[in-house]
């Protein structure tokens, strides 16, 4: 088999994981919830002030500057009124969902890569995550 054409079943394979992606109910709770975000303006700029707040903060404190307690406590305040928003909150937890089944993906690729097979569920018990230092 040739580079080029074992480039091309990897490539179809990759299609035909996406689509599987696509066709996962949760899959489409997530694309909602997204486009209910991305369709309120409110919510995003919401979202986009708390954001901004906490890279500012942690900019401050990477600085080595300390933090008041009214600079938190107004951090606080704005994060907490973001996830009270319906809209907001849906958004976040869409983010986690996606990050979730991105995770799962990159494991099952990376564990495959490592493994020189396709990997069970044995493979990954016991196991931190890559990068950890831990060896298992």
């Amino acid at each position: 088999m040739t580079s080029e054409t074992q480039e091309s079943v990897v490539t179809q394979k990759t299609i035909e994981l996406c689509q599987a992606i696509l066709d996962q109910p949760e899959f489409q709770t997530i694309r909602r919830q997204v486009d209910l975000f991305l369709a309120d303006e409110e919510a995003k700029s919401q979202y986009q002030s708390v954001m901004q707040q906490g890279e500012q903060l942690q900019h401050k404190q990477q600085m080595g500057q300390s933090l008041s307690n009214e600079e938190i406590a107004q951090f606080e305040k704005s994060r907490e009124s973001l996830i009270n928003n319906s809209v907001a909150r849906g958004f976040l937890d869409a983010q986690q969902g996606m990050q979730k089944l991105q995770e799962s993906v990159n494991q099952y690729v990376s564990k495959t890569f490592e493994l020189g097979r396709v990997p069970n569920p044995d493979d990954f018990s016991g196991s931190c995550g890559s990068g950890c230092g831990c060896h298992h």
